[in-house]
């Protein structure tokens, strides 16, 4: 079956976030979300669920869980066990009950900027401190800071790594060897690994996601997992997520914290969409990330054609798409505010995710490529009126000094 990612579906006024905290006219490009329906099977079971009409306390069924473990299965050879699998509304409370599982107030849980805006939220909201191992920014990419790395994990506060992983939104799909050696340094040093992969299956070409804890018996036992297919299906409102602890002492007190914050219990349609979305949503997929691909290859032609001095980087995973505006030596939230205010196009100043974010846009390219290009017209167009008054700014005050 061909889907079509070409149709355009009006969100405004279905209380979307992304679409109706938009000002009017403003086109959003900012969160993460797809403007794409999620795929037929997905829709077909739920369906069947509101044509049931009862949408009472709902149990986890045993088809669930298989679906759970043949995805991770299939996909990438990481042989999940059911008993390690525990339930949550959604990733960002996970993370949270998992920090206060494993720190108290004033430890320390380290990150690694540019990163998601969440992290911090929610690490603060525990009454623990952010410590960044800030990514390397050299010649158009990032990589780790290993010997700083080790710096911060051997200090005894440290507890806690939270590991994004694909990253965002730096677009990064880590290698076997990085994860090993930030692994190995974590270990050492009785750091838990906190690894989010929500973005694991948007992955493109040759790049292949590995799942932390499928490293290794050591890096399982001294690891926790966050997954979820909303990222995937976009399916975020369903709040459908699972969170994989092999350890059992870890386990244990991750799901009392779970139960604690009572987010441990997922809604009537969580189990429905997951179950579809992993036994047959793979066809859809693999059309959609190719789309999403295509779109990448567009928004880099159209950047190169038009803001040369402007680099995307390059996009290994995600639909977020990282760009270097450093070259317009204009400060990132102004730089978002006056896309929005006379652009009427919202993309994520980079300083949203870290103080290193400066100098860059997020980009969701989710959309339909009509989208897109409209998207980057108005772009276009507001920086090239903004360039033009500066010019005429600029040579006034030539003349008048």
């Amino acid at each position: 079956m061909i889907y079509d990612f070409d149709e355009i579906i009006p969100r405004r006024g279905t209380f979307s976030s992304k679409w109706d905290r938009a000002g009017d006219g403003v086109l959003p490009m900012w969160v993460a979300d797809m403007d794409f329906r999620t795929a037929p099977p997905v829709t077909e079971a739920l369906m069947r669920r509101v044509r049931h009409g009862i949408f009472g306390y709902s149990l986890l069924p045993d088809e669930y869980y298989d679906a759970v473990i043949g995805w991770f299965g299939r996909r990438y050879g990481f042989d999940v066990k059911r008993e390690w699998i525990l339930s949550a509304i959604s990733v960002v409370p996970a993370v949270s009950a998992i920090l206060r599982a494993l720190t108290v107030p004033g430890d320390k849980v380290m990150i690694q900027s540019p990163v998601y805006n969440c992290f911090y939220s929610v690490i603060s909201a525990n009454g623990c401190e952010a410590v960044s191992n800030d990514l390397i920014y050299e010649n158009g990419g990032y990589t780790v800071d290993f010997d700083d790395l080790e710096r911060i994990a051997s200090a005894p506060d440290v507890k806690v790594m939270l590991l994004c992983s694909p990253h965002n939104p730096a677009g990064r799909v880590w290698t076997r060897e990085e994860l090993t050696r930030t692994g190995e340094i974590c270990i050492r040093h009785g750091v838990t690994v906190l690894s989010d992969e929500i973005h694991c299956d948007l992955v493109f070409g040759q790049y292949r996601h590995l799942p932390f804890a499928s490293l290794g018996e050591h890096f399982l036992l001294h690891s926790v997992t966050c997954t979820s297919p909303s990222k995937t299906f976009n399916l975020a409102g369903l709040h459908a997520s699972n969170i994989f602890v092999a350890n059992p002492n870890l386990r244990k007190r991750i799901q009392q914290a779970l139960d604690a914050n009572g987010i441990g219990e997922n809604n009537s349609f969580a189990a429905d969409s997951l179950i579809a979305a992993y036994n047959e949503g793979e066809e859809w997929l693999e059309q959609l990330l190719a789309y999403l691909y295509d779109n990448y290859l567009y928004l880099k032609e159209y950047l190169a054609e038009h803001f040369p001095q402007l680099h995307v980087l390059p996009l290994q995973a995600t639909y977020l798409a990282w760009v270097d505006c450093k070259a317009l030596q204009v400060p990132s939230a102004s730089l978002s505010r006056m896309l929005v205010e006379k652009g009427k196009v919202w993309f994520n100043a980079g300083t949203m995710y870290g103080a290193n974010g400066e100098g860059f846009l997020r980009i969701n390219i989710a959309c339909p490529r009509t989208l897109l290009k409209e998207g980057l017209e108005r772009m276009r167009k507001t920086l090239k009126v903004e360039s033009r008054k500066s010019k005429v700014e600029s040579r006034k005050l030539k003349v008048e000094s």
